[in-house]
């Protein structure tokens, strides 16, 4: 790409690259391996929220005639792009929304029904107030010995009285709305967590883990704030609004009519902003999780961005995200804020008119001093909810936006339920078979075509193959996080579509090259596959996997804490402590997705003398790029575009010097 030599300061390499929201240089395209560890722990009943990470590659030169019609491909693609957030941040039905959330508050009505005894008790008492206080002001007269003091302390105390109830109710109401809230988020939380771990394995191949990440604890907290202060909001401003209309009535009913000239106005234009506000509140929400999501892939590839020097390409995109959301963000709050202000003007011209007309009803002798006091001071009560109800309604607007993001992950497609009356899968020797299996992760690009394969029992079957080749897919297909096209896929004679899921992935243990622990002790990550596994069986494992050693070296050997993610160890050490994980588990079936991958040569050959030691009797199914680790494999699948091109042991294979003599000549000539 070239630059513009009169000025190449960074901000003006940036507007280069990032002219008008299109990029100029090639974007950074996510790598979306599918995830198998995801899947896995989904079926254990944990969830993943390892990101995923975008590769960034550039652009080179191209010749003038190439570089227009990229940059026109690029103009509609952006176009699209933008035609679909504009369909995005259109409103969806709000009713459909406060229905589904008050699904959540009926599951608290006790509560609920409390604080409504309570907003109505504390508002009322608030409500007397005005009352008093024009009832003092008609008990002070000018001249001397006109004033009636009883009277005046006695409303006055009175008063004071009423306001501390009803300030007390209030503080009561708040607690028990914000007890209310922290419950239905709660449930909330429970069914959107629950909710993924039913979700199938290619939504996660599809999604940000930053933007899920923001739907269950951003979005839920914006639902939770509102809840807890919009709605006693509400239900106060109800009461104050009614309350106040009737003693307005009860003072003074030719006031009542001067006074509400205004308020249509101000209904129409709280209407009318609610309804520009809301789909900006939706594109708030979304842009905040794609930067979420932006965030959080690019902390978690800091390394490969580092080492492919991609910091200043990082930044710019980061630049072009950020100051989406922050735009975003700016639209929502600047037109929410003029909603407040504007209302007010509209309120405050009412009071004008009230104060005049008053004046005159004063004159005539038609309305006394302290009737026209009490009447302003209602006027203000009835005034001042409408005032903050377009402020209530911006939250309320944002709180829905949240609410749908929230509901999306509801509503989406969990994994296809287990076949009626799917038997539990028993596996006494082991043997699979793939016959005929095609599978391709959309319809239109078949990855998998005819697949034929037998795994005998206690066969150590070695997958290789090119990348892309199709390996892990077999695995995935094996494992049944995705569906097969067509074909069959049996373990002992049964079909894994007529077996329940569960004990399907109870049938294999897992290594694979992408590790996972968690935070908790050594002990826990290593028996988190096997319940009820005694500390001698879990030691007796780490030493199969030689890691015992390094955890007695620690302070606290088994009970030492890993930090999330294990980053207090290093990957060759959390590669052993999977492996170890995987022995502890008395499966028929494992599967090693390039297990070794982590581990120096020395530990690698000690670490594949243990495991053929205790993977007697157990099919094992092994993915190597590093050849010379599946020279004594029972078998070896040779696969290719989808097929299985070879097949046999690694001597047979060599003397047949066709496709897999090349890959392991490439590997040592």
């Amino acid at each position: 790409m070239k630059k513009n030599k009169e000025d190449d300061s960074p901000s003006s390499r940036r507007n280069l690259k990032w002219k008008k929201g299109k990029p100029e240089v090639e974007g950074i395209p996510e790598v979306k391996e599918k995830s198998v560890v995801e899947g896995k722990i989904k079926a254990e009943g944990k969830l993943d929220a390892e990101g995923k990470l975008n590769k960034l590659t550039e652009s080179g030169e191209a010749d003038s005639k190439n570089n227009l019609k990229s940059q026109n491909a690029t103009e509609k693609s952006y176009k699209q792009n933008e035609k679909e957030q504009e369909n995005k941040a259109k409103p969806r039905d709000a009713k459909k929304v406060v229905k589904r959330l008050s699904k959540y508050l009926i599951q608290e009505k006790r509560r609920i029904v409390l604080a409504l005894l309570l907003t109505i008790t504390g508002n009322i008492l608030a409500l007397i107030g005005p009352m008093l206080s024009g009832y003092a002001i008609d008990a002070i007269e000018p001249g001397q010995g006109k004033v009636i003091f009883e009277k005046v302390f006695y409303c006055g105390s009175l008063m004071m009285l009423l306001y501390i109830i009803s300030v007390f109710f209030s503080y009561l109401l708040s607690i028990l709305m914000l007890r209310i809230s922290q419950k239905v988020t709660k449930r909330m939380r429970d069914d959107v967590f629950a909710k993924l771990t039913e979700l199938p394995v290619n939504y996660y191949d599809t999604k940000q883990a930053g933007d899920i990440i923001s739907r269950i604890s951003y979005d839920i907290d914006v639902i939770s704030t509102s809840l807890s202060t919009d709605v006693v909001q509400i239900m106060a401003s109800v009461i104050t609004v009614i309350g106040s209309l009737i003693m307005m009535i009860m003072i003074s009913p030719v006031m009542v009519l001067v006074m509400l000239v205004t308020i249509p106005l101000s209904i129409w234009y709280t209407r009318y902003m609610s309804g520009k506000v809301r789909p900006l509140y939706s594109t708030r929400s979304e842009k905040l999780g794609n930067l979420n999501g932006f965030v959080e892939e690019m902390v978690s590839g800091q390394k490969t961005i580092r080492a492919y020097a991609r910091e200043e390409v990082v930044q710019d995109k980061f630049d072009h995200i950020n100051d989406e959301a922050v735009e975003a963000y700016f639209n929502a709050d600047y037109y929410s804020s003029i909603v407040g202000p504007t209302v007010n003007f509209i309120n405050n011209l009412s009071l004008s008119l009230v104060t005049v007309f008053g004046a005159v009803l004063f004159l005539l002798g038609h309305l006394s001093l302290g009737s026209i006091s009490s009447f302003i001071l209602y006027s203000r009560k009835f005034s001042g909810p409408i005032n903050e109800a377009a402020n209530i309604v911006s939250e309320l607007q944002s709180a829905a936006a949240a609410a749908e993001r929230v509901f999306k992950i509801l509503d989406e497609e969990s994994e296809k339920a287990d076949r009626m009356g799917a038997s539990e899968l028993n596996v006494e020797k082991g043997k699979v078979i793939l016959k005929d299996v095609t599978f391709g992760y959309m319809k239109d690009r078949i990855i998998l075509k005819k697949l034929n394969m037998e795994a005998k029992e206690g066969n150590l079957i070695a997958i290789v193959g090119p990348t892309g080749a199709g390996k892990t897919t077999i695995i995935n297909l094996l494992m049944r996080f995705y569906d097969i096209n067509s074909g069959d896929i049996t373990i002992d004679g049964q079909n894994i579509r007529d077996v329940s899921r569960q004990s399907l992935r109870k049938a294999y243990s897992m290594v694979l090259q992408d590790t996972w622990v968690f935070h908790g002790t050594i002990f826990e990550n290593i028996a988190y596959g096997k319940e009820n596994a005694t500390r001698e069986e879990v030691i007796e494992a780490a030493k199969a996997a030689k890691i015992h050693s390094y955890i007695k070296k620690l302070p606290a050997g088994y009970d030492t804490i890993l930090d999330e993610d294990g980053i207090n160890m290093s990957k060759g050490q959390k590669q052993l402590l999977t492996i170890a994980r995987a022995m502890l588990m008395d499966s028929k079936i494992l599967i090693l997705d390039e297990a070794t991958s982590n581990v120096d040569t020395r530990t690698e050959i000690q670490i594949q003398a243990a495991m053929r030691k205790l993977m007697e009797d157990k099919t094992c199914f092994v993915i190597a790029h590093r050849l010379s680790t599946i020279k004594n494999a029972d078998l070896i699948l040779v696969v290719n575009d989808g097929n299985v091109v070879e097949q046999g042991k690694h001597g047979e294979l060599m003397e047949t010097r066709g496709y897999y003599y090349q890959m392991y000549s490439s590997q040592f000539v």
